[in-house]
């Protein structure tokens, strides 16, 4: 299976924990998936990947995983999935399930579909293309939980954070910090704004 495809899955597999979510909750109500599992989850996912992490990277740690699932420019700095699992963990501590959850998805479900849009094109400001289809993608998964105002505002951050890639001290900020982050933020906005 070729890189990008591998990469997209494991990006994509991470909807399970807000579905998992919503499904307990909405559909099966038992009740054992509530939102502080979650949150601990989060943070065991956050503790686990700062441990691999510094073992990669100060500690000499090598696997097939990551050879598999990084890129280059990645060998020598935080990968992409901490930065993945830092900004959902942000998330789910700062944010309501209502906000939290669109969040996640416009990370874990969106950011594919913009980066299959993006040709895997490494662009500081992507194509209107990519802007388009990330704005669509993250409106469409935020529209079933807020209303269309918060809906428009998050697709927005979430197409922004995608498609602007901010360079900090040298680094390049990874959109895998910034979608839910932002788009998180811009859908509680409008919510606090306009009383929805």
């Amino acid at each position: 299976m070729p890189f990008e495809i591998r990469r997209r899955l494991v990006h994509a597999s991470g909807a399970a924990v807000p579905g998992v979510y919503l499904l307990d909750n909405h559909a099966i109500g038992a009740g054992l998936i509530t939102w502080q599992v979650v949150q601990l989850l989060a943070v065991v996912g956050l503790v686990a990947t700062a441990v691999l992490e510094v073992a990669r990277l100060y500690g000499g740690l090598e696997h097939a995983i990551y050879d598999q699932l990084t890129r280059e420019y990645e060998q020598e700095t935080v990968a992409g999935y901490a930065l993945y699992v830092l900004g959902a963990t942000i998330v789910v501590f700062v944010f309501e399930p209502t906000v939290a959850v669109p969040a996640l998805f416009m990370l874990t479900l969106a950011d594919p579909v913009s980066g299959m849009l993006s040709g895997n094109e490494f662009r500081r400001v992507a194509r209107p293309r990519v802007f388009a289809g990330m704005f669509l993608v993250s409106f469409a998964l935020a529209y079933p939980f807020v209303s269309a105002a918060a809906a428009v505002a998050g697709a927005v951050g979430a197409a922004i954070a995608d498609g602007v890639k901010p360079v900090v001290g040298g680094y390049v900020v990874d959109d895998n910090l910034t979608i839910p982050v932002v788009s998180a933020a811009l859908m509680w906005a409008a919510r606090t704004a306009l009383g929805v």
